[in-house]
């Protein structure tokens, strides 16, 4: 099973710079930063079989990591725009 990279300068390369910045300067960034990385370090140990849990709660951790990957989009768009 091949596992893909989902951090967010892989997500969005194109916006590193500004991931870097906004981590930096922004207290609510950084702390939905944080939260995303957690998670996705949770769900790649579920993935490399590091860790056993069911389908229904891999499949909620996913789902969680795309709210917050949403959510971080949308504060790059906004910086982007200011």
């Amino acid at each position: 099973m091949i596992i893909q990279d989902h951090s967010l300068v892989n997500e969005f390369p194109n916006q590193v710079d500004l991931i870097q910045e906004l981590n930096l300067a922004d207290d609510t960034f950084h702390k939905l930063y944080n939260q995303y990385h957690e998670l996705d370090r949770e769900v790649r140990r579920i993935e490399e079989g590091l860790e056993n849990t069911t389908d229904e709660y891999l499949e909620s951790l996913k789902l969680k990591r795309l709210g917050l990957k949403d959510e971080l989009y949308n504060r790059l768009q906004q910086a982007e725009q200011a």
